[in-house]
């Protein structure tokens, strides 16, 4: 009959135990010397070894044949308690034997000495499952117990189990594995069992098992039974139904790159080959973290990055992208994740994500500074504002190419707002490069006075043309006009433009491909005013 791998390849040894050295080393220091306490508390998250190292423990104790503090293995106590022949080895599961009555069996027992082996051992495996009854009948058994009798508890929630057990026993934390340990195992175990497992595939199940040794070794029996080939990345992808390593990458590059098309096919692909888009969207959250720890870190973090990516592949993801932008892509995936379980249809809510993904908006970001290092990022890159794909209208012209104020209503609280559009749609005249006013050069600096750092920021991405009794923000992009026609900050420009130019001055932002040809020419009565501001001209405007 098959017998699971983790079954079949559990240590019998305590230098068979991977990557938990530091108790392995005591544990067997301790039996060699002689000085074994009379309980013991194993802790740690599933599949690290602490069921493992009890029984080793167990044998050890009772092995009359020690050799460097391992059990021998060969001698009848060791084969009788693996055979399970000896009865003074009892393993008990506290989930399901959790009551006052059970411990009471346990108290009655440890009075009587061990038949044919030197101690009694009881292991106590997820101990924190015990009632709290429970655990008080069992506080003065394992404060003094016989000498013939020992206790090994284990537990995965060590914060549930009372400080006056915790206080009776003597802890041993185990750690997650490494995973470069856990793709070591993997592969002498693969060529024992003849499983054609490469080097990818291990670090790809190292990766996925989380620390947990007992949870690699199921992924690899899952793996191989499915397969008749070598077991490699796309296999195991494949699988556990996540995407593979350059897979991932690839759906990645999409998103930087804004590319919204094949993004979703990407995620198409993987929702048609039967892979968990929970676990799509997981492994995507964990390529941002790897792209955040190398952008961040001022040192060398290849030791802490994901074995499933090449640390030149991550560099070359993250070379360009503000580390504001990868904050905001956590929060987008984690917001995915938290909604995945209660979604009615979940490729619909993964295919909004990479919608996020590809077009971050300005409510994306956490702060203010987050939205200026992205607007710093589209003018490093050189990016415009793409023509809309529907022609959008516009209001009919003067001369210098600014919007009639013949039909406009009387000044208001609308003016301070972009231009309307009117019902009467045309295509709109491809902007040409503008330059902006003289004056607009002191305007920002006098608004510099009444605006914070961060948001002043804002107004080196925009272009300012005065023009009668206008003051025209032309921003590049939706983006840079939404920042721009925050109320604040046109106000303090309508302020700035007052101190500046002595008169009155309504703000309207717009965006430079809503704007026809326009006339780079200053204008001569505006200079005409700056000049005689300058030398304390007191000048009589008529409007």
């Amino acid at each position: 009959m098959y017998q699971a791998l983790y079954r079949k390849w559990r240590p019998t040894r305590f230098a068979d135990v991977v990557g938990q050295r530091h108790i392995t080393d005591t544990l067997r220091a301790q039996l060699e010397s002689g000085r074994l306490s009379h309980a013991y508390l194993f802790t740690g998250t599933r599949g690290t070894g602490k069921t493992t190292c009890a029984k080793i423990l167990a044998r050890a104790v009772n092995c009359t044949n020690l050799t460097g503090g391992d059990p021998c293995g060969t001698c009848p106590a060791c084969r009788g308690i693996l055979d399970g022949s000896i009865l003074d080895v009892v393993e008990i599961d506290a989930a399901s034997n959790n009551g006052v009555d059970n411990i009471r069996d346990i108290r009655d027992e440890v009075r009587y000495t061990p038949a044919s082996v030197k101690k009694r051992v009881y292991i106590i495996d997820e101990v924190h499952m015990l009632s709290q009854g429970a655990f008080n009948a069992l506080l003065k058994t394992l404060e003094e117990p016989p000498e013939h009798v020992l206790f090994i508890l284990a537990t995965t929630e060590i914060n549930k189990v009372p400080a006056t057990i915790l206080s009776r026993c003597q802890r041993f934390d185990f750690r997650r594995i490494a995973p470069h340990d856990i793709a070591h195992r993997l592969l002498e175990i693969a060529e024992e069992e003849q499983i054609p497992l490469t080097d990818g595939g291990a670090r790809m199940i190292a990766r996925l098992a989380d620390g947990a040794l007992r949870d690699a070794l199921s992924i690899l029996d899952r793996a191989a039974a499915g397969s008749s080939g070598p077991i490699d990345e796309e296999q195991v992808a494949s699988g556990v139904g996540i995407l593979a390593g350059d897979t991932a990458v690839d759906l990645m590059r999409y998103i930087l790159a804004g590319d919204l098309t094949d993004a979703i096919g990407q995620l198409t692909e993987s929702y048609t080959a039967g892979r968990e888009l929970g676990a799509v969207l997981d492994q995507l959250l964990g390529l941002v973290r790897d792209m955040l720890l190398m952008k961040t870190s001022k040192s060398d973090v290849s030791a802490l990055l994901s074995p499933a990516y090449p640390a030149r592949t991550v560099q070359e993801l993250c070379g360009q992208v503000p580390a504001t932008r990868l904050l905001a892509y956590t929060h987008v995936l984690q917001d995915a994740l938290m909604r995945m379980p209660r979604a009615a249809n979940r490729r619909i809510e993964a295919e909004l994500c990479v919608v996020r993904l590809c077009q971050l908006q300005a409510d994306d970001y956490d702060t203010l500074s987050g939205r200026v290092d992205a607007l710093e990022e589209k003018v490093a890159r050189g990016l415009v504002a793409a023509p809309a794909a529907v022609a959008a209208p516009v209001q009919p012209q003067d001369d210098e190419g600014f919007p009639s104020d013949a039909d406009a209503p009387p000044p208001g609280d609308d003016d301070m707002q972009p231009f309307a559009a009117t019902e009467t749609a045309q295509k709109p005249k491809k902007p040409q490069k503008l330059e902006c006013s003289p004056q607009w050069n002191d305007i920002t600096l006098a608004a510099k006075k009444l605006l914070p750092m961060s948001t002043f920021a804002q107004l080196t991405f925009a272009k300012g043309v005065l023009h009668g009794n206008d003051l025209y923000v032309v921003c590049e992009d939706p983006f840079t006009c939404e920042l721009c026609g925050e109320a604040k900050v046109k106000q303090a420009l309508a302020q700035a433009a007052h101190s500046v130019m002595g008169r009155e001055y309504r703000v309207k932002v717009m965006e430079e491909s809503n704007v026809g040809t326009l006339s780079t020419k200053a204008n001569p009565v505006d200079d005409i005013i700056r000049r005689a501001g300058e030398l304390d001209i007191a000048l009589e405007i008529d409007d």
